[in-house]
């Protein structure tokens, strides 16, 4: 539903600006503003979304506890909103797993995988539905058709031969976006993630379209840091491009995070170019050498469904290190004792940046709706911001990251300047529902001599949970950078020959 404004959106945006908000004001340990921050979003007696203001309300305040970082209260206990807020202030990591929750009150029990006959039946005469049904299980009641649930096998034969469309198969959208079976049901009904095979890929959080699904965010600790005497640097992903607006020039979003207090802004780009060059080396000294073929590792929800349905391939995902810690390596030996927060389009990276190995280079993983909820709460205006500079220092290939295919022509593109003779196959799958088939065939021994690249979301790092315009609108504007990048290194080329 990206690129779509829905209720929902709205409701994300207040709460992340309202907890920028508190963070930008809090002092001496006074929480109490949180208590009124769910009257300030749902305001009055009537109810505009639910069925009840106090359930709206109450949805609020659950939504304010993850996007500070805490986990969700038990819904059987009494406890008031900020309890363990306290322990927020303090600019560090502090949100454990699960990084997504469901908030069970708001869940609306979907009916999931359930083959059933609408209105628009018509009762026709050839009744085609129950001539190819393999276990006899529609019949007919008022001369319109009705399924035996306990007898259907959801085979779709039904819904396939319905003149009328009739007949349609209700799945949860939640359940249907995830490509690791993850959603199952509690015992009363509601969406439940399992905790052993969630990724942490976000795509059931921006498929809920009762907003029931979120994600912990560290807002509240990014600030308490940029107030603090410790500048903090913002790593910004190359999906960024077009997310602030289509105006949003590199200069302009520098000078606009710069507005919000962090320290300056380099563009994750930097570190793709880094990551390109070490995969593309590992490929030539180990493909097919020491390994039947090699497996992209910048996608962190990729990676880890690759270990954990393929056990057995793990030593062909890539050994390196992903954008986002290259360059908050740099950063850090650049800047030494500084912070860097990592702003991108990804949920997943924020575990990958909770892992031990990595706590040390990124501080803090923020989403572009997250940092769009902090602008709103200083009042940033885009319109009356200038230049400021550019966040220039990577090639096209790097910023081409952020679209399916684009690391795999980056390392290709590399590789040929390292070994113009050597040959190089690809193949890529989006989506982790592709990325499993995709891995499949290379178990097989189908891609063996190929590079493979993995994405988690469809469309690549531009349709990751945490971004703010349709996929398509994205993928455009980071072309258009990428080519303008290009064209701008041609021509420097030019000048020196000349």
């Amino acid at each position: 539903m990206r690129g779509i404004y829905t209720s929902v959106n709205d409701i994300r945006k207040r709460v992340f600006s309202e907890v920028a908000k508190l963070s930008y004001e809090y002092e001496d340990g006074d929480m109490t503003q949180l208590e009124q921050i769910p009257y300030k979003i749902i305001p009055g007696e009537v109810s505009t979304y639910r069925e009840s203001v106090f359930l709206e309300r109450e949805i609020v305040r659950e939504r304010l506890r993850l996007a500070m970082g805490l986990p969700l209260r038990d819904v059987s206990e009494h406890a008031p909103v900020a309890q363990g807020a306290l322990e927020c202030v303090q600019p560090e990591k502090y949100y454990q797993p699960p990084l997504i929750n469901i908030i069970k009150f708001a869940c609306h029990k979907c009916p999931d995988n359930i083959v059933e006959v609408t209105n628009a039946c018509q009762g026709c005469l050839a009744h085609p539905c129950k001539e190819v049904c393999p276990k006899q299980a529609i019949s007919f009641v008022d001369g319109k058709s009705v399924i035996d649930q306990k007898k259907c096998i959801k085979c779709g034969k039904c819904i396939s031969v319905c003149p009328y469309g009739a007949i349609t198969k209700l799945e949860r959208p939640c359940a249907r976006a995830c490509g690791m079976n993850a959603i199952e049901s509690d015992e009363y009904g509601r969406a439940e993630i399992n905790k052993d095979k969630c990724v942490s890929c976000g795509m059931c959080l921006v498929n809920c379209p009762f907003g029931a699904i979120s994600d912990k965010a560290q807002i509240f600790q990014t600030i308490q840091a940029i107030k603090s005497d410790v500048p903090v640097y913002a790593a910004v992903a190359p999906a960024a491009a077009g997310q602030f607006g289509a105006k949003v020039t590199p200069g302009k979003l520098r000078a606009a995070l710069k507005a919000l207090g962090f320290e300056d802004a380099i563009e994750v780009a930097i570190g793709a170019d880094l990551c390109t060059i070490e995969e593309a080396k590992d490929f030539i000294e180990e493909v097919p050498k020491k390994l039947p073929f090699m497996a992209t590792s910048c996608c962190p929800a990729w990676s880890v469904m690759a270990k954990k349905l393929f056990p057995e391939l793990k030593d062909c995902i890539s050994m390196a290190l992903t954008p986002m810690v290259l360059t908050g390596r740099l950063i850090k030996k650049k800047y030494p004792g500084c912070k860097v927060a990592f702003i991108g389009p990804c949920a997943a990276k924020k575990l990958e940046a909770g892992r031990k190995s990595i706590r040390s280079d990124i501080d803090f993983v923020l989403t572009f709706e997250e940092v769009m909820g902090m602008f709103e709460a200083k009042g940033v205006d885009f319109t009356k911001l200038e230049e400021h500079g550019s966040m220039h220092g990577a090639s096209g290939d790097g910023r081409g990251f952020a679209i399916s295919g684009g690391v795999a022509e980056a390392v290709v593109n590399c590789i040929k300047e390292l070994k113009p003779e050597c040959e190089i196959k690809t193949e890529r799958a989006e989506g982790l529902e592709n990325c499993k088939k995709l891995l499949t065939m290379a178990k097989a021994g189908k891609y063996n001599g190929y590079l493979l690249e993995g994405m988690a979301c469809p469309g690549g790092c531009v349709a990751g949970a945490g971004t703010l315009q349709p996929i398509k609108k994205s993928e455009a504007a980071v072309n258009n950078r990428k080519r303008c990048l290009q064209i701008l290194m041609l021509c420097i080329v030019i000048i020196k020959k000349c």
